[in-house]
């Protein structure tokens, strides 16, 4: 999940099926927030509701193993650069936007205890927020692979599959999710760094064999539905290997949406993944708690309720942000100069055209 910010001299090419596994995943995690929302309103299921359950074994490990696919251009790089692309990056949009949300989510409190609001607030920082715990993460991960890149693949990769089996078997349950979460999510995020090239290669082949794809597709969406319906995907070895198959299988179909040039609207919200992440709680919090209770679900349909609510946390940020652009809002999205490391490599460059 990147911004449009770039810290190298040149702008990396995009890679196709990378946007539209990235657009793929950011639509499963705010269709998650926007079905379980909406349902806990009218304390019913809708037709929705099944796709979420689908998606969990593979939502969020396809989303950190795409985020660590680009890391090997930089983390053998200047230590001052990376940390300012890899940390100060995701540091800056987690207080932005942190401080933005937090009113809008905890807005009761703020108005009845403010000085308790602040302390939730600057416990945030330690705790995430449920919406924004990803961006926060990412800099842990990154700062992790960073201190760990000269230790041999094999032992890493063992260790994080460990963490993942213990947190599995309720053995890590520290109630930090900071800690859960990275032996939880850790494994897949250093095999997109790790296994980077094999990955890309896969895709390319991919892309080159619709009809294998396809069927494999099936047989996977089928043993994946099975696994669900029996609670698998909760279970040690089967979360790993499920996690992974699910993450695949996003790989396939991106590389066969590029191939067909179909669904473009998901590559552009791939391009733009960190905008609907930091900014569909909005339309969410007033849907789920001004819109729906006072009108009820459209049609009395509680699935319908919950497809208006994704489309409008998805379609809004895009809006807003294609209406903000060459503002100074653009700020909220692209991390300005004086949010940078000084003497960075993004800093030095800008600087240097600037002077033009």
């Amino acid at each position: 999940m990147n911004s449009t910010d770039q810290s190298s001299t040149q702008t990396p090419p995009r890679v196709d099926w990378v946007d539209y596994a990235k657009g793929i995943c950011i639509i499963l995690v705010v269709m998650m927030h926007a079905v379980y929302g909406v349902e806990h309103v009218f304390t019913g299921e809708g037709w929705m509701h099944p796709v979420v359950e689908f998606a969990r074994p593979f939502r969020i490990p396809d989303f950190f193993l795409v985020a660590g696919l680009f890391l090997h251009r930089s983390i053998h790089g200047p230590l001052v650069d990376y940390l300012d692309r890899k940390v100060v990056h995701f540091i800056y949009f987690y207080a932005l936007w942190l401080t933005l949300q937090f009113p809008v989510v905890e807005f009761d409190v703020m108005m009845s205890e403010p000085g308790y609001f602040l302390k939730l607030w600057a416990f945030s920082f330690i705790e995430p927020t449920n919406s924004l715990w990803f961006v926060h993460m990412l800099a842990i991960f990154y700062v992790v692979t960073r201190l760990l890149r000269k230790v041999p693949i094999w032992i890493v990769l063992t260790g994080a599959f460990v963490l993942q089996s213990l947190y599995q078997l309720v053995l890590i349950d520290t109630g930090w999710g900071v800690i859960d979460r990275f032996a939880n999510r850790y494994v897949y995020f250093f095999m997109g760094y790790a296994f980077a090239p094999q990955i890309f290669s896969f895709a390319e082949r991919a892309a080159k064999a619709p009809v294998m794809g396809g069927i494999g597709l099936l047989v996977w969406a089928a043993l994946n539905a099975w696994a669900v319906s029996f609670g698998l995907h909760e279970e040690v070895l089967f979360s790993f290997i499920l996690g992974l198959a699910g993450a695949t299988a996003v790989c396939i179909i991106s590389a066969l949406l590029t191939r067909f040039r179909a669904a473009d609207f998901l590559r552009y919200c791939g391009r733009h993944s960190i905008v609907i992440y930091l900014t569909y709680a909005f339309p969410l919090v007033v849907m789920e708690r001004l819109v729906w209770p006072k009108t009820g679900a459209p049609l009395g349909d509680v699935g319908l309720a919950c497809a208006v609510t994704l489309a409008l946390a998805v379609g809004l940020p895009l809006a807003f942000h294609a209406l903000i652009r060459g503002t100074p809002l653009k700020l909220l999205y692209e991390r300005p100069d004086w949010a940078s490391l000084s003497g960075s490599e993004r800093g030095q460059r800008r600087a240097a055209l600037s002077a033009k």
